[in-house]
């Protein structure tokens, strides 16, 4: 792997039974880039970001994120940061104590400054006493997102956050993206909301039916033209 090629996904291909979820998927994306991963649904985006997440073995190829395979390394997982259609946090507990379990799951030093930092980045220090299961979708994800960066990971893999958001804290989620993606993370994007992406994006991978239709850079901002380029490499739906 050169050192431009940060994430390697080399003839990935992952079977549930006789299932294919994905078929020989190749792809590699230089550190800092920011990829969008769209297809309709069903397409095997969620099983990529969970092969990405080392959370699945893939059934044949493999993927490599800085030249390693994260399913089997523990080091090369905790450097990742995910957040999937499930929140990951416990109701009953404050956004503040959500966030020191996490940072005990990984062992994490610093922990009154690092969760200080990622609740005022989140805008809930004021809500930081607050149990989540009083706080709103928006809210929520906002502190979702704060718990996939807490341990400063390398990558982010996002599945959906923009779902379910009112335009305000969609508004919101843009714009930590947009910082993130000026400090250089590498983030892959699982999204239908190609409004809210075509901005952010500059590689573009096109999965139909677990078969990788298009990949490569991405240049154009415009959230038509991004969908009418789907359109034609997968048809309606995404």
């Amino acid at each position: 792997m050169s050192t431009s090629e940060f994430i390697r996904v080399e003839r990935l291909s992952k079977t549930f039974g006789r299932f294919k979820a994905l078929q020989e998927v190749n792809l590699d994306l230089p550190r800092g880039g920011f990829l969008l991963l769209a297809g309709p649904n069903g397409a095997g985006k969620s099983t990529l970001l969970r092969l990405l997440a080392g959370l699945a073995k893939p059934s044949a190829g493999q993927v490599q994120i800085n030249g390693v395979e994260p399913h089997k390394n523990a080091q090369a997982r905790a450097g990742l940061g995910l957040l999937s259609q499930h929140s990951l946090l416990y109701d009953d507990l404050s956004a503040q104590q959500n966030l020191l379990f996490f940072s005990r799951l990984h062992r994490l030093d610093n922990v009154a400054s690092r969760i200080t930092q990622a609740l005022d980045e989140a805008g809930l220090a004021t809500r930081q006493d607050q149990q989540v299961r009083f706080f709103s979708r928006g809210m929520r994800q906002r502190l979702s997102l704060a718990r996939a960066l807490l341990h400063d990971p390398s990558v982010l893999l996002m599945d959906e956050p923009f779902t379910g958001l009112d335009l305000d804290a969609a508004g919101h989620l843009r714009q930590r993206l947009e910082r993130l993606k000026k400090q250089g993370r590498t983030t892959i994007l699982v999204t239908h909301r190609l409004d809210e992406a075509s901005p952010l994006i500059d590689h573009l991978a096109l999965l139909k039916q677990g078969h990788l239709c298009f990949y490569g850079p991405w240049k154009n901002p415009d959230a038509d033209t991004l969908a009418a380029y789907c359109d034609q490499h997968m048809g309606s739906g995404i």
